[in-house]
């Protein structure tokens, strides 16, 4: 019995660390928007989710050189859009620019990295509540 408890506790512990991280990520996720510009191109933060997919351009994104600067490379924060009536369904947005990667100031182009990050973590819980809710109807099929 008490091996079923602590591992209700740890789930619980879990799910309650997820929730307190998502939202403490929402809070500078918002402050970052605001902080490298990019409320001057999606007026409305909520409006950012609507993106399928953030990326950048002259900086890494992967873990083993994270915000490594490709020289040469221009410094660009690019949104993939989606319209489903549109004869081309995904568009490219430009969110930020920021000119030469090499050029850009070590604390900004961290700031740009971080929300990127962070843009991806907020948008894989929505993915989550998305399938979750798709799958909903169809568990009547699997008891």
């Amino acid at each position: 019995m008490s091996s079923a408890l602590d591992r209700l506790k740890n789930l619980t512990n879990k799910i309650s660390s997820y929730e307190t991280a998502r939202k403490d990520n929402l809070k500078i996720l918002e402050n970052l928007y605001k902080e490298i510009g990019i409320d001057e191109k999606v007026e409305e933060f909520s409006e950012l989710f609507n993106f399928k997919a953030v990326n950048l351009s002259g900086a890494s994104l992967l873990v083993e050189n994270l915000g490594e600067i490709k020289n040469g490379k221009y410094l660009q924060i690019l949104a993939i859009g989606y319209d489903k009536d549109a004869v081309v369904k995904s568009k490219n947005v430009s969110l930020g620019y920021f000119g030469k990667a090499e050029n850009v100031d070590v604390e900004l182009k961290d700031k740009i990295v971080e929300f990127i990050l962070r843009f991806r973590f907020e948008k894989s819980f929505m993915t989550l509540e998305h399938y979750h809710t798709m799958l909903l109807p169809l568990k009547k099929h699997n008891g």
